[in-house]
C-alpha cells in the first residue's frame, strides 16, 4: 500500500527525521530570530502534544517520530513523507524559488504535466488559486507548501482520498486511514461500519467518517487547507445555479470533450517511464503445458510493458485500443516488443452465458497492435475460493472475490489499464430521471421508459405509469423530507425484499436515500444508529438540490472508494492498475454531457463508440455494447456452496455480532439459503463477509506504521483479545 503523510502544527519544531539544525526557527520567522525571541524555544518532538509536564508523552518530549519505510520529501516544521513501492517518476517536488524553500509543490501518482507547467502551477497556488492543479491528465495527489499554509487537494471521484486528524495541536493528513489511526491510536467507529452496511451509497449516512474514530475524510472535489494547525475545508469546482437550470450542452462537442479527455489519460500513462517487473522467484525452466508467461504469472510477476483487461465490454475494448493506437510503442524495454497485453478471464467454472464476450474480446484481438491472452480458471478462482490476503484501508466487497481478480492480473503487465467506473462515470442514474422533470424535458424520458418497459417479463404496460409517477414524486420531494423518510424506514425495519429486476432496481433508485442490500440483517440497535445520523444530515444543507446529480456523485464516490480497495485487496508486486475513467478531467468532461443523452438506453455505448470514431478506430464487432450483464450469480452461488462450511465456520463468532451490528443466527441461515439456490442478496451477503474478514485482519495485524519514540508506538485497536466497542443507544 503506498500513502503519503504529514501535518501541520502551531507549534514550529518537530523532530522528523529530516530535521535540519538551525532551519526552523529561519523557515518560519525568515530570519534567525535569536536566542531571546520568545518563539525560540528548543526543538520539540516529535511528540509535541506532550503539552505539560505531567503528561505521560513529555518523556518523548526530544525524541522522534516518523512512519515506517518512509521516504523523507521535505522537513520541519510542516514535514511530508512517501510511504510504500513508489516508482521513482511517481514522486514529483517543485520550488518555486531556490532563494524561497518553503514554497514548494510536491505531485505523487501519475501526472501528465511537465515541469515548467508544475512550477507556474506553483506560482499560481501562491497567490491561492488552487482549481489548475486538478486539470492535469492522470490520477495523483497534490501537496502545496507556501509559508505555513499547507494545501492538500483531493480528487473529483474519490479515487485518490484525503484523511485527516487533530493531533500535536495541529492537525495529521495522509491519503491513508490506517496510518492516522495508528498515529492517535484510535479505536473503531462502530457507528460508521453500521452505515457502511446500511446505507453505503448515502453520504448523508457516512459523513466524513472512516472506520477509525477521530479520523476524518475530506469530501471529494474539496481541498484540506491548514494554517499552523487550524484546518479549512473548501470545494474547488465552480458551484451551479439553483434558480436556472443550465443550458442544454451540445451533444457532439460534450462527446469530443470525453474523447479528448480519455485520450490525454491514457497518452499520460504511456509517455511515463516503463518499469521492469522484479521477479520474486527465478523461472524453473519448461513445464509441460505452460508457456513463459503462464509460468511467470505463476510466480506472481507482471509482463513488462503496457496491457489492458479486455473482457469484452465497451468500457474496457475503448482502453484497450485507445492505448494500442496512440503513437508509440507500448512496450520499450528490450525483448518486450512493442504490442499491448490484452488479456481476457475465461471462467471455466460457470461458462454459459458470456459466450458473447468471449466472442467480442477475440474479434478484437485480432487487431495486430494487440497480443492477446486468456486466462483460464475453474473452480479454485470462484469467488469465496480463497479468503486470505491483504490488509486493506478499509473494508470493502471486493475482498471475497480478490483472489480470482489476482489470479487475472497476474497475467496482465507492469502498468494495466482497467475500465472501472465507466458505468458510474458515463451512465445515468435513473434519479437523473427527475432532474428532467424538474427541467421541464419531459419528452426525454420516452426511450428510457420503454427500454424498462420490454425488460419486464409480465405487466409492461404498467412500467411506463409507475417509473413517471416515481420520478415526478422525486421531482417534488425536498430533500429534507427525502431523507427524514429514509430515516424512518429504517426505524420501522421497512426493507422489503430488494428489487429482483432493472424495473425494481430504477424504482428503488428513485428516491433521495436507500438502504444497501445488507441493511436486512443488521440488528434493530444498528439500523437505529444509521437512521439518527440520517436525521441529522437532513438538517444540513445538501451538495446539490437536484435528485439526480446528487445520487450520481454519490454512487460515483462509493464505487470510486470500493475501486481503492480493491486496488489494495489484489495488488501484485510492481504492477500499477490504471482506471483513467476515475480522473479528474474524464469525470469533468463526463458531467458536461447533456442529461437528455445520459439517460437514453446505450448512451455509454453510443458515447464510447464516439470516442473510438475520433480516434480512427470505426470497425467493432457485432454486439459490441450492448448492455452490460449483472453480475455472475451463478458464479457466485457456487463460490458460496464450496466456501459455505468456512463461511458458517468464520460466522459461528463473529466480530460483527460482538459490535451489535449483526444477528449471528440470521447471517449464517442466508449464507445457507444463497448456497441452496434461494433468493438473496449476493451483494449484501458479500459486504458482511468482507467486513467480518477486515475486521480479523485488523485484529490480528502486528506492528504499527509509525517508530521513533522512547514509548513504543502502539496500533490502532491494540489488543486482539479485548472485546470491540458496542454501539451505545442514545
Amino acid at each position: 500500500m503506498r500513502w503519503l503523510v504529514g501535518w501541520s502544527s502551531i507549534a514550529a519544531h518537530f523532530g522528523t527525521a529530516g530535521r535540519v539544525s538551525g532551519q526552523g526557527d529561519r523557515s518560519v520567522f525568515g530570519h534567525d530570530p535569536g536566542p531571546h525571541h520568545p518563539r525560540a524555544d528548543p526543538p520539540r518532538g516529535g511528540l509535541a502534544d506532550a503539552a505539560h509536564a505531567d503528561d505521560p508523552a513529555a518523556a518523548d518530549a526530544d525524541r522522534t517520530v516518523h512512519p515506517v519505510g518512509a521516504q523523507l520529501l521535505w522537513g520541519d516544521p510542516d514535514p511530508l513523507w512517501a510511504v510504500g513501492d513508489w516508482r521513482p517518476d511517481e514522486i514529483r517536488t517543485v520550488t518555486a524559488d531556490p532563494a524561497d524553500p518553503f514554497t514548494r509543490l510536491a505531485v505523487l501518482g501519475c501526472c501528465g504535466a511537465t515541469d515548467a507547467e508544475l512550477r507556474r502551477a506553483l506560482y499560481a497556488a501562491r497567490g491561492g488559486a488552487l482549481r489548475h492543479l486538478t486539470e492535469w491528465s492522470g490520477s495523483y495527489t497534490a501537496v502545496v507548501q507556501a509559508g505555513r499554509r499547507i494545501t492538500v487537494l483531493g480528487d473529483l471521484a474519490g479515487a485518490r482520498p484525503v484523511f485527516y486528524t487533530p493531533w500535536a495541536g495541529g492537525t495529521a493528513y495522509a491519503t491513508a486511514a490506517l496510518p492516522l489511526a495508528d498515529l492517535i491510536e484510535a479505536q473503531l467507529d462502530i457507528g460508521h461500519l453500521a452505515a457502511l452496511l446500511a446505507c453505503p451509497d448515502s453520504p448523508e449516512a457516512l459523513g466524513d467518517g472512516t472506520p477509525y474514530a477521530g479520523v476524518r475524510r475530506i469530501p471529494p472535489g474539496h481541498t484540506l487547507i491548514l494554517r499552523e494547525g487550524s484546518r479549512e475545508i473548501t470545494g474547488y469546482e465552480p458551484v451551479a445555479s439553483l434558480a436556472v437550470a443550465a443550458p442544454e450542452a451540445d451533444p457532439e462537442r460534450a462527446v469530443e470533450g470525453v474523447r479528448e479527455a480519455l485520450v490525454d489519460a491514457v497518452r499520460a500513462r504511456l509517455t511515463a517511464p516503463r518499469h521492469a517487473p522484479e521477479t520474486l522467484v527465478p523461472d524453473p525452466g519448461p513445464v509441460p503445458g505452460m508457456g513463459p508467461a503462464d509460468r511467470r504469472a505463476a510466480r506472481g510477476a507482471p509482463a513488462p510493458g503496457v496491457g489492458a483487461d479486455l473482457s469484452g465490454g465497451s468500457a474496457s475494448a475503448t482502453l484497450a485500443l485507445l492505448a494500442a493506437g496512440l503513437p508509440g510503442a507500448p512496450g520499450t524495454l528490450p525483448g518486450t516488443g512493442s504490442r499491448l497485453l490484452a488479456v481476457t478471464f475465461n471462467d471455466l467454472a460457470t461458462p454459459q452465458g458470456r459466450e458473447g464476450e468471449l466472442e467480442r474480446a477475440h474479434a478484437i484481438a485480432g487487431d495486430p497492435r494487440l497480443h492477446h491472452v486468456v486466462v483460464a480458471a475453474a473452480a479454485e478462482a470462484l469467488p469465496y475460493a480463497d479468503l486470505d490476503g491483504p490488509l486493506t484501508d478499509e473494508p470493502g466487497p471486493s475482498l471475497v472475490s480478490a483472489a480470482r481478480e489476482r489470479r487475472r492480473l497476474a497475467a496482465g503487465s507492469a502498468d494495466h489499464f482497467t475500465g472501472h467506473g465507466a458505468r458510474q462515470v458515463l451512465d445515468a442514474h435513473p434519479a437523473r430521471m427527475a432532474d428532467l422533470l424538474l427541467d421541464r424535458r419531459r419528452r426525454h424520458l420516452l426511450r428510457p421508459v420503454a427500454a424498462l418497459a420490454r425488460s419486464a417479463p409480465e405487466g409492461p404496460l404498467l412500467v411506463p405509469f409507475s417509473v413517471y409517477s416515481a420520478a415526478r414524486r422525486l421531482a417534488r420531494t425536498p430533500y429534507r423530507a427525502g431523507i427524514e423518510a429514509a430515516a424512518a424506514r429504517l426505524r420501522e425495519g421497512g426493507l422489503g425484499a430488494g428489487p429482483s429486476g432493472p424495473v425494481d432496481a430504477s424504482l428503488a433508485a428513485l428516491t433521495w436515500a436507500r438502504p444497501g442490500p445488507a441493511a436486512r440483517w443488521l440488528t434493530g440497535e444498528a439500523l437505529a444508529e444509521v437512521s439518527i445520523r440520517l436525521g441529522a444530515a437532513a438538517g444540513r444543507p445538501p451538495l446539490s438540490l437536484r435528485p439526480g446529480e446528487a445520487r450520481a456523485r454519490a454512487v460515483l464516490a462509493r464505487h470510486a472508494a470500493d475501486h481503492r480497495v480493491f486496488e489494495q485487496a489484489v495488488e501484485v508486486r510492481s504492477q500499477r492498475l490504471h482506471a483513467p475513467f476515475l480522473d479528474n478531467q474524464v469525470v469533468r468532461a463526463a458531467r458536461a454531457l447533456p442529461e437528455s443523452l445520459r439517460v437514453q438506453p446505450g448512451a455509454r455505448a453510443a458515447i464510447l463508440r464516439g470516442v473510438l470514431a475520433s480516434a480512427g478506430v470505426r470497425e467493432l464487432p457485432p454486439g459490441w455494447g450492448v448492455t452490460a450483464h449483472t453480475p455472475n450469480e451463478t458464479a457466485t452461488r457456487l463460490g458460496l456452496r464450496a466456501a459455505l462450511p468456512e463461511l458458517l465456520d468464520l460466522f459461528r463468532a463473529p466480530l460483527l455480532a460482538d459490535a451489535g451490528l449483526i444477528d449471528t443466527r440470521a447471517v449464517r441461515q442466508a449464507l445457507a439459503d444463497a448456497a441452496d439456490g434461494t433468493p438473496v442478496p449476493l451483494d449484501g451477503l458479500a459486504e458482511l463477509v468482507s467486513m467480518e474478514l477486515w475486521l480479523r485482519r485488523l485484529l490480528s495485524r502486528r506492528g504499527t506504521c509509525w517508530t521513533g519514540t522512547t514509548t513504543p508506538r502502539r496500533r490502532a485497536v491494540p489488543h486482539p483479545q479485548s472485546p470491540l466497542p458496542r454501539l451505545t443507544s442514545r
